[in-house]
């Protein structure tokens, strides 16, 4: 005589559905707007016990900007400390709890985890092991977030709030016991991110920002002579230091101005004068391992008589930097070794603009950081929260700027795990 199997009995069967159903029913409901990485991470964070959780993608496709980000090579986060870390924010306190709750650590252990090694490069930085493409890295996370239960659904555009403060979705209100937006800043609108949620906050008073471009190109008015000669070329190992910031790397040369990760670190010190100015003055220093002293004598002691000669074997300095020097400096500067030393450590460009929105890296603006409260929640809304890059906050590239946008979604799902 067979025994009797409980499991396959319809009573058990009954019971088991009954109770899927209450513990459905339990369950909170979470809408997340927008499937960059703060929505992400905040996904994979939440308690899927105690949640039901949906994200709605505009986009036919999830994270569109986080593929383009990967392009140039996908810089994931930064390996410095985590005090340094957090100064590389502006304002550098409003993300401080975010960061320390999740950092740059933890979140290489977290990719780790799911299955994408990275590894530090020489710059420091933080990439996905060599092989590993973008695609894979989003892909991948969206299978764990599928794993866990989490819902997506694309083409599923917000418009607004109804009478009772519920989300309007393609035409149609979605009630949810919270509301997280994660609806990125205003560049690359190519991927989506065109900031026009924007008018639809400030419809319900809730306080905004202007966008403005941030890890941009700078406007110079370069001389005809030296762009035509210079332009593509990089200024490399230099620092560049406005109003008392100063920041190691390169910046390339372009028509417009200049650009790249020496620069861009200095945006808010740049917009900072532009506004009260109209212009913002840099300082190049060609030679940051050497005094000006140290140079100053190179330039003295040296066995060749020709001034290139000694800029080009003395100094190793790249011809556009002679360059620079040469159509900046008089005849007679130049020919003066101690005029000469001074403008190689503290070489002066006058910025009179910045990069057209679209064509940033990121913007700063959105939403005011006054608008919401510790824990990222609208104050003029219970119970509805924004993270991410629509939150007016700025941080240069390498790593920062996605280490900033996940950390604000895993310190959220913290604070919701927590009160529920």
């Amino acid at each position: 005589m067979h025994e009797l199997c409980i499991e396959k009995t319809p009573l058990f069967k009954l019971l088991n559905l009954l109770e899927t159903e209450y513990i459905n029913k339990m369950k909170k409901t979470i809408s997340i707007i927008g499937s960059g990485p703060s929505s992400l991470l905040l996904a994979a964070f939440l308690d899927t016990q105690k949640f039901d959780i949906t994200i709605y993608e505009k986009n036919k496709t999830a994270g569109r900007k986080f593929l383009v980000a990967g392009k140039g090579g996908f810089n994931l986060t930064h390996s410095e400390s985590i005090s340094n870390f957090i100064e590389r924010y502006t304002p550098s306190g409003f993300l401080k709890n975010a960061l320390l709750n999740f950092t740059n650590d933890n979140f290489r252990n977290w990719l780790n985890d799911i299955g994408i090694p990275t590894f530090i490069g020489s710059s420091k930085r933080v990439y996905p092991e060599e092989g590993i493409k973008p695609i894979s890295v989003l892909n991948t996370i969206l299978n764990h977030l599928k794993e866990r239960g989490v819902t997506l659904k694309f083409k599923h555009s917000f418009s607004g709030w109804d009478t009772e403060n519920n989300t309007i979705i393609n035409g149609k209100t979605i009630t949810a016991d919270y509301t997280v937006f994660s609806l990125g800043g205003r560049s690359w609108k190519i991927t989506g991110s065109n900031g026009n949620w924007m008018d639809t906050f400030k419809e319900k008073e809730i306080k905004t920002v202007p966008f403005e471009a941030s890890n941009c190109a700078f406007k110079i008015d370069w001389k005809p002579n030296f762009i035509n000669q210079n332009q593509g070329n990089p200024l490399k190992n230099i620092t560049i230091n406005c109003n008392g910031k100063t920041q190691k790397g390169e910046a390339v040369i372009t028509k417009f101005g200049l650009e790249g990760n020496a620069i861009y670190a200095l945006s808010p010190k740049i917009r900072e004068q532009l506004k009260s100015k109209k212009k913002a003055r840099i300082y190049i220093d060609f030679k940051p391992t050497f005094s000006r002293e140290e140079v100053t004598l190179k330039v003295k002691n040296s066995n060749f008589k020709n001034t290139t000669q000694i800029l080009k074997k003395e100094l190793k300095l790249s011809t556009s930097q002679i360059d620079l020097l040469k159509t900046y400096l008089s005849k007679e500067d130049y020919l003066n070794s101690e005029i000469l030393a001074k403008y190689i450590k503290e070489f002066p460009l006058e910025i009179t603009a910045l990069g057209i929105l679209d064509a940033a890296i990121s913007t700063i603006g959105g939403i005011d950081l006054d608008a919401v409260d510790t824990n990222f929640q609208l104050r003029k809304i219970k119970n509805q929260f924004c993270i991410g890059e629509m939150l007016n906050w700025d941080t240069p590239t390498g790593g920062y700027l996605i280490q900033g946008c996940v950390s604000s979604g895993v310190y959220l799902a913290k604070y919701l795990n927590e009160i529920n």
